[in-house]
């Protein structure tokens, strides 16, 4: 159904495991920094399945879902100054207000002024024919000429969320051995950045062989399905008994982050990346001798601007991750598809208006 007027269709979250394709008001102008949204290529994250399981207390009932998308700008706020009706943009998961300590810093993520994540989490999301913007100027990017939408889309959050979060706060270095644990998308998003280091060997490590194999396309150069395989030992194989430099973790649950700390050497990295919904056990025991640095962090997305770089130069392909395609009034089914990924493949999935 298309949008009419002032309603439109959107997805909207309605309580743990419930969720809706229905009609609600269309986004306005709030505040003079806001942008309307034309959204035309949308996707699903698995923190929003992480949100329907009811891991994200701050979603409440009546959330338009979604932190991801790529569209036209309809309307601006008079406070708005280098986006214009009609620029073609990416809508980054974060949301920065590009003035509090944590903007100015960088780290957008934190964003105390108004931004940080909020998509689909305290303000209406992505998930929808429209969408409002706050800090449209600071939020948004300039889609590069010569790339697809789709490909643009990747870079609203698993691109900059694997390479901060995994790659960069794990500090990978050339010659480095990196094992990410995880081979969903965020995982071969960090596979994909790591790569750009020249490491000795990326191993990544996955229940299930479709991700694994989809990890091999990604620059995998080892694969291991702990389920038959000890990781631990392919690990300390590969470096003289040494264990991974970085561990990247990229589920999100206790298992996978303890795994990563029994994977890395002394002096290495664990980098979380996982939004986890219960708690993990710290092996402290094993680890306080053993000099290892463990990140965490939700991105903060500075390094959008040289993904999109990457890509317009080709030195990324990002359009590999997209394996399901919908037209948005099929929301329900693309959920149903990425819900099931263990079955049906999906990696990402796209819908467009």
């Amino acid at each position: 159904m298309a949008s009419n007027g002032s309603v439109m269709q959107a997805l909207v979250y309605h309580g743990p495991g419930q969720k809706a394709w229905e009609q609600v008001a269309k986004p306005m102008i709030e505040d003079d920094t806001d942008a309307i949204v034309k959204v035309d290529t949308v996707t699903i994250c698995g923190t929003d399945l992480h949100i329907l399981k009811g891991d994200v207390a701050a979603v409440t009932d009546g959330r338009i879902l979604g932190h991801e998308a790529v569209g036209t700008v309809e309307q601006v706020g008079a406070g708005v100054k280098n986006v214009r009706v009609g620029d073609r943009v990416l809508v980054s998961c974060i949301t920065a207000c590009g003035a509090c300590r944590y903007c100015r810093e960088g780290s957008y993520g934190q964003c105390i002024g108004g931004g940080g994540w909020i998509l689909g989490h305290k303000i209406d999301g992505t998930q929808a024919e429209y969408v409002r913007v706050p800090f449209a100027d600071t939020s948004t990017y300039a889609v590069p000429e010569g790339v697809t939408d789709e490909e643009v889309l990747m870079l609203a959050d698993i691109g900059p969320t694997g390479y901060e979060v995994g790659v960069l706060n794990g500090r990978v270095r050339p010659g480095d051995v990196v094992a990410v644990v995880g081979a969903g998308p965020v995982g071969l998003s960090a596979i994909m950045g790591a790569k750009l280091f020249s490491p000795a060997h990326v191993v990544a490590i996955d229940l299930a062989d479709a991700r694994l194999e989809a990890a091999k396309q990604f620059g995998a150069d080892i694969t291991v399905n702990p389920s038959r395989e000890d990781a631990v030992a392919i690990l300390r194989d590969l470096t003289q008994g040494l264990g991974a430099d970085v561990a990247i973790e990229a589920v999100g649950v206790a298992p996978t982050f303890e795994q990563c700390t029994a994977l890395v050497r002394p002096g290495g990295t664990v980098a979380n990346v996982g939004v986890h919904g219960g708690p993990a056990t710290l092996h402290l025991e094993e680890l306080w001798i053993k000099n290892v640095t463990i990140t965490t962090g939700l991105v903060d997305t500075y390094s959008t601007p040289t993904l999109l770089r990457l890509l317009a130069a080709h030195h990324i392909d990002l359009a590999r991750f997209v394996t399901h395609r919908f037209p948005m009034a099929e929301f329900m089914d693309a959920y149903d598809t990425f819900a099931r990924a263990a079955d049906t493949g999906a990696l990402k999935v796209v819908l467009t208006s």
